[in-house]
């Protein structure tokens, strides 16, 4: 059959929640999104080009190998100007045809793509390959339009098909899966290249290649490109699970067996089935559509559980895999939208906008009871796609209003003199030094779509499919010639089952003939978000008595304890850093009534860690709020457990800051007279934090900040901690006292010998430029009339990630709960005072719903020691799903979490 085009028609019906929104306002803030884009693309062109991303916080371009290496997070720098390449199709959406064409002839005179460097075959191609096809793309339009680009004569597409061929030796391999990495200059050699001694791959990074490497094929008549792109697919899709259709999120390049069998629609799987379907839009062949659908079916059975979307095992998927969910989830309601299955959408959209709401970003993982779990969040575009795509679907105004939520949003927090900073912490408002080319290839598209009127446009965006980077590619490729000249793995005819097949999206109007259905949707969702976090009381089973020993009397060295809990099938297990996991299994206790005792004592020990985590003292912020910063610019401080508490302060303490002198603060100040009414500056070391605040205090300082003199020490890399008091009575001490790494402490110290006057903010959190400038005109360069107002947040959102709800459980056959256990060789060295050891007994139900171990907070105290300082290690959680497992097992599964972490580094992010 011939060429089928999927075009997702506009429905134009308005479902309206509420006012629709004037024109003119729409106007006002298509406007806006142009002078942001203006903002970060120009500030990336001052300070960073031609590095291939732009470090907003210090002004200066990220160079892979001049910087701190991020591990694998920068292997998607290749040093051929990322942030250009990826911006270039943006550029002509935003009708900047004039600073496109420039843009374009500096990507051929500037940019080389034989370096000698080791890059992502996945993050690469969409992001380099994919913006040098979409500028081609835009390139043509522009030049048949007969205004532009005249001179054009395919050299982007000249430079693509040489970046083609660069990653080609990536999928030399017996599967046809490529190596995840390639050297652009020598491919795939060995360990002298760095490349080909991996062995896995993730199913997103392998199955993210068709779009790209098919248009690139069709556009230069060479078939060899989308011939190894359907061979991976085709492979990928032989390997699914035959009983669930659900693929996994790692596998073997080479054997083709799963690595990691956990299975969702965010990091690590999400663009495979993104690229299915728009595999099928694109280039009109009928069985990527076919196992899309396949594929869809599955994920609406086991993964959905509206409005949420929970990873689950392949081989075992009515088993939940985990807990909570990454944000790059935010893409499949848009996804949904193509397919046409609109109710999901609304449903699982509203979640995500209620948690954006609830904590201003969406964090980069989240509970399912909607608490932070990973609190960064680096921009991420795919919330703003989702929102668009969902009001193309219905014209309703309410994502116009989550539209100017993300826009405000953005200004509001992320925004800094040099472009925008990605979300360090969502809780406290702080930043990264980092701005990824994806903000400017994908989040200025959406939102400029979203507010724009098709007059606005310059051409017809209907013409073209949005890549996973939201690169823009022509749908008239359908028709362009191609062979294949690879063997392909592909599925016999006859396995596939037409009564799985989907030929058409259901026309919405008939599933929305009442105006209010949208919104009869919503309502619910956004109920459940807001009574996410009042902590339900611990289960209690009527008429049965205590347990016989209560957490509260629990202590890991004593004989008798430990004898109580394995007669309650409770066993412990001590950890490489010190800490103790205890595992129930409940077929392993002496008796039923037993087993019932270690469910109640490690539901109380669950309670027990709930109280010892809100004991813990969340991370501050110190704000810089003088010129030229005006408080677009946060750092993450650590708190001290003694002076005042400044989570109970409205307002915080503000003030300019000055060098105490001397600056390790350990005698009496000798600069009194400039300390007085100043936020002190302190350095770490040489004697206690308590003796530092009390002498920056009788100089009459309002506050002080203690900067590491460990040179090169940074939040990014080190966990916070608490500064404790000296083994005495802080009672004394009245005034805040926070403590900075050496990097965040050098930004302020850089920033106090550029402008000498350097006004700071002490706060628990970054607080709203309109507040910290009380109805003052905000300085700075914000659209006028830009909303600035702060919706009241709950107190739950400073609980991060500990667990706080917990479901009865009364055939729970596994539970796990992790507590620190101090042991000889931590005890502190004579003189030091550190507060008493926090036990983590976040627990981890491994049939009912699971929770997710946070990690503690360190708490020290300042005294002489080697620059080598302990660092706290990563902790294990998992899950088990039989009473069989070995500890080998459990351990293997608790490092899931932290794997499924840095895949989210990987995997488009």
């Amino acid at each position: 059959m011939p060429p089928v085009l999927f075009i997702l028609m506009l429905l134009g019906a308005l479902f309206s929640s509420g006012q629709a929104m004037s024109r003119e306002e729409k106007h006002k803030l298509r406007n806006q999104v142009v002078e942001m884009f203006d903002h970060a693309y120009q500030n990336y062109m001052d300070h960073a080009y031609p590095a291939d991303e732009l470090m907003p916080l210090t002004c200066r371009g990220r160079v892979r190998g001049l910087e701190p290496s991020r591990g694998d997070v920068d292997d998607a720098l290749g040093k051929f100007s990322l942030t250009l390449i990826d911006t270039l199709d943006t550029l002509v959406l935003l009708n900047k045809t004039t600073e496109f064409e420039a843009a374009v002839r500096r990507v051929l005179s500037d940019v080389r793509l034989d370096n000698d460097i080791v890059v992502s075959v996945f993050e690469t191609n969409i992001r380099v390959l994919g913006g040098l096809l979409g500028g081609h793309s835009m390139a043509v339009m522009l030049k048949e339009g007969g205004q532009h680009m005249q001179w054009y004569q395919d050299e982007l597409l000249h430079m693509a098909k040489d970046l083609g061929l660069r990653l080609l030796p990536a999928f030399n391999t017996s599967s046809g899966l490529p190596y995840p990495r390639v050297n652009l200059k020598y491919g795939v050699r060995g360990p002298e290249t760095r490349t080909g001694t991996e062995t896995d791959t993730c199913t997103a990074c392998a199955g993210t290649i068709i779009l790209e490497f098919a248009a690139l094929s069709r556009f230069t008549g060479d078939p060899v490109f989308e011939a190894h792109a359907r061979r991976a697919l085709d492979f990928l899709w032989e390997k699914r699970q035959r009983n669930s259709n659900l693929v996994g999120t790692t596998i073997n390049i080479h054997s083709g067996e799963w690595v990691r069998r956990d299975s969702g629609v965010g990091a690590g799987i999400d663009s495979y089935y993104e690229y299915l379907l728009k595999a099928y839009v694109l280039l009109g062949d009928d069985q990527f559509l076919q196992r899309f659908n396949i594929h869809y079916a599955s994920i609406m059975k086991y993964i959905s559980q509206p409005p949420l979307l929970l990873d689950v095992h392949i081989h075992k998927p009515l088993l939940p895999a985990r807990t909570w969910m990454d944000s790059l989830l935010a893409f499949f309601p848009g996804l949904q939208v193509l397919k046409g299955d609109i109710r999901p959408a609304i449903e699982t959209h509203e979640m995500l906008y209620q948690v954006t709401k609830k904590h201003n970003f969406l964090p980069e993982a989240f509970t399912t009871d909607f608490r932070v779990h990973w609190a960064q969040h680096p921009l991420r575009p795919e919330f703003a796609e989702s929102t668009y795509f969902l009001y193309k679907a219905t014209g309703d105004p309410y994502y116009l209003e989550a539209g100017r939520t993300i826009l405000d949003n953005l200004n509001r927090f992320a925004r800094v003199p040099c472009g925008f900073a990605a979300m360090k912490d969502v809780r406290t408002g702080s930043h990264e030094d980092r701005m990824d080319s994806f903000f400017l290839a994908e989040m200025f598209k959406y939102l400029f779509l979203l507010f724009a009127d098709p007059e606005d446009l310059p051409f017809d965006v209907e013409d073209y499919i949005f890549t996973t980077e939201a690169h823009l590619l022509p749908l008239s490729l359908s028709t362009a010639p191609h062979s294949s000249s690879i063997p392909s793995n592909r599925t016999t005819e006859g396995e596939l089952d037409d009564s799985n097949f989907d030929w058409t999206c259901p026309n919405t109007r008939l599933l929305f003939p009442d105006p209010a259905f949208p919104r009869n949707l919503r309502e619910p969702i956004r109920s459940a978000v807001d009574k996410s976090c009042p902590r339900p009381a611990v289960y209690r089973e009527p008429g049965m008595g205590r347990p016989p020993l209560r957490a509260q009397d629990f202590m890991a060295n004593n004989p008798e304890h430990l004898e109580l809990l394995r007669r309650m099938g409770v066993s412990l297990i001590h950890l490489k850093d010190g800490r103790v996991q205890l595992v129930q299994h409940a077929t392993q206790a002496v008796s039923a009534v037993a087993a019932e005792d270690g469910v109640r004592f490690m539901q109380e020990m669950m309670e027990l860690s709930s109280q010892q985590q809100k004991e813990q003292l969340p991370p501050r912020a110190i704000q810089i709020v003088s010129h030229p910063f005006f408080g677009r610019v946060v750092l993450t401080a650590g708190p001290a457990q003694f002076g005042t508490d400044l989570s109970k302060s409205t307002t915080g303490v503000r003030g300019f800051v000055t060098v105490a002198e001397p600056y390790s603060g350990c005698t009496e100040i000798t600069n009194a007279d400039y300390v007085q009414g100043h936020i002190a500056l302190l350095q770490r070391g040489q004697c206690m934090f308590a003796e530092k605040a009390r002498h920056i205090q009788k100089a009459g300082a309002i506050g002080g900040i203690v900067i590491d003199d460990n040179e090169g020490s940074s939040s990014d890399t080190a966990p916070l901690f608490q500064m404790a008091g000296d083994g005495r009575s802080t009672d004394d001490i009245t005034l805040p006292l926070l403590f900075l790494f050496h990097k965040e402490g050098n930004i302020l110290l850089e920033a106090l010998k550029e402008y000498r006057e350097v006004e700071v903010l002490l706060s628990d959190k970054a607080r709203d430029r309109a507040a910290i400038f009380k109805g003052k005109p905000l300085p700075g360069s914000l659209i006028e009339g830009s909303v600035d107002v702060q919706e009241a947040e709950e107190d739950c959102l400073t609980e991060a990630t500990t667990p706080t709800s917990f479901a009865p459980t009364t055939q729970s056959q596994i539970s796990t709960v992790e507590l620190d256990e101090s042991s000889p060789e931590d005890v502190p060295p004579s003189g030091e005072e550190v507060s008493p050891v926090e036990e983590d007994t976040s627990p981890t139900e491994e049939v009912s719903p699971k929770e997710e171990v946070a990690h503690p907070t360190k708490a020290e105290t300042d005294v002489p020691q080697p620059k080598e300082e302990k660092d706290s290690k990563e902790e294990h959680k998992g899950d088990t799903d039989s009473s069989s497992q070995s500890v080998d097992e459990l351990l293997a599964d608790w490092r899931e979490d932290l794997e499924a972490f840095q895949q989210m580094e990987k995997d488009e992010l």
